[in-house]
C-alpha cells in the first residue's frame, strides 16, 4: 500500500484530512494514565504516550481511552506498528519527554499522532518481528546502559538505562501525590549490583503500569530498568536512580526477546554473572523492612 512517514507527515498535516498508512517501530512507552474526573461521565478516561520512528525521525503517538485496554500491553517498546485512519494534532506542550537511545535521531516535536476509537476509528496492526524487512529502514532501539562504577560521575537527573543482581528489596510504601490528596504513588527501594564497584545501585521504583513486574521483584533476580534518572543528595552526594514517566521494568521470565538483550553492556554484566557462586551472592541477599533513605547522620549533632 502506499505509505507516507513522519517528516512527510509533519510538512503537509495541516493541508490534509486522511493520511497514508504509516509503519513505525515503537522506541519508548510511558505508563499509563489515567485522567478521569467524578463530574466527568467517561467509560474509559485512559491515556499513554508512545515515542514512535521511522526512517525519517521520531514523534509522540497518543493511545486514547478504551484502546488503552485493547492496545496498550501489545504495544512493547521494540513493536513495529502498521497504523491507517489515524488523527494529527498540534503537541501537548507539558508532556514529559524519553531521552533517545540515539542523540542524533531527528525529533518532530510540533505534532504528535492520535489513535481513537472513533472521530476517525484507527486501525492498528502489529507486525511480527520475523515478518520486518531491512529495506523498510525501521531504526533499531537504542539504550544508554550505564555501569555502577560509571554513576557517581554522572550529573543530576541524566538518563540511563541499568541492569544489575538484586541484593535488597523493601517493602511496597506510599507517598502522598500532593499534600492533603487522596491520591497516592506506590514504590519501593532496591539494590542491585553489576560487579564494577563495591557500591550498588540505589534504586526508587515506582509502580509503573507493570504491577506483575512490581510485585515480583525479588533478590538474585536480573533486574533490567530503563529511562531512569540520576538522583543527587545535596550535601551528602548520596546518588541513586529514580524512574521517570517512560521507565520500563524487566525481571527474570521477561528478559528473552527484548531489544536489551543484543547490548554490549548486557552481554557483560550476564558474563560477570556466570562467573559468580550463587551460593556466596545469597548470603549478602535482604528482603523487606523498613529502608530510611537516605540515611541520616550517624550522630545527632551532624543531624
Amino acid at each position: 500500500s502506499k505509505l507516507t512517514n513522519l517528516g512527510h507527515l509533519e510538512m503537509t498535516w495541516r493541508s490534509r484530512v486522511h493520511f497514508h498508512p504509516l509503519l513505525v517501530r515503537i522506541l519508548h512507552k510511558s505508563r499509563l494514565k489515567y485522567y478521569g474526573k467524578p463530574e466527568k461521565k467517561m467509560d474509559m478516561p485512559y491515556q499513554a504516550y508512545f515515542e514512535v520512528a521511522d526512517g525519517s525521525g521520531m514523534m509522540s503517538m497518543v493511545l486514547w481511552n478504551s484502546l488503552c485496554p485493547e492496545w496498550y500491553h501489545s504495544m512493547k517498546v521494540g513493536t513495529v506498528l502498521l497504523l491507517a485512519k489515524y488523527a494529527i494534532k498540534s503537541s501537548y506542550p507539558f508532556k514529559t519527554h524519553p531521552t533517545p537511545g540515539d542523540s542524533q535521531m531527528k525529533r518532530f516535536a510540533t505534532i504528535e499522532i492520535c489513535l481513537n476509537v472513533r472521530d476517525p476509528p484507527t486501525e492498528i496492526n502489529i507486525i511480527p518481528e520475523e515478518m520486518v524487512k531491512p529495506e523498510w529502514g525501521l531504526p533499531e532501539v537504542k539504550y544508554r546502559f550505564i555501569t555502577r562504577s560509571e554513576l557517581d560521575d554522572l550529573p543530576h537527573n541524566h538518563s540511563c538505562d541499568v541492569i544489575g543482581l538484586v541484593t535488597f528489596v523493601g517493602r511496597a510504601e506510599r507517598a502522598r501525590k500532593r499534600e492533603h490528596s487522596e491520591d497516592f504513588w506506590l514504590y519501593r527501594w532496591a539494590h542491585a549490583i553489576d560487579g564494577t564497584s563495591e557500591q550498588p545501585f540505589v534504586l526508587e521504583l515506582f509502580a509503573t503500569s507493570q504491577p506483575d513486574v512490581f510485585e515480583h521483584i525479588h533478590p538474585m533476580t536480573y533486574l533490567v530498568c530503563t529511562q531512569m534518572r540520576v538522583m543527587t543528595e545535596n550535601p551528602s552526594r548520596t546518588v541513586y536512580l529514580t524512574t521517570s514517566n517512560e521507565s520500563q521494568i524487566f525481571i527474570k521470565g521477561w528478559h528473552k526477546g527484548q531489544p536489551y538483550t543484543k547490548d554490549a553492556k548486557v552481554k557483560n554484566f550476564i558474563q560477570w554473572m556466570e562467573s559468580q557462586s550463587e551460593a556466596d551472592q545469597i548470603k549478602k541477599t535482604v528482603i523487606g523492612g523498613y529502608y530510611p533513605f537516605p540515611r541520616p547522620p550517624d550522630s545527632f549533632l551532624k543531624y
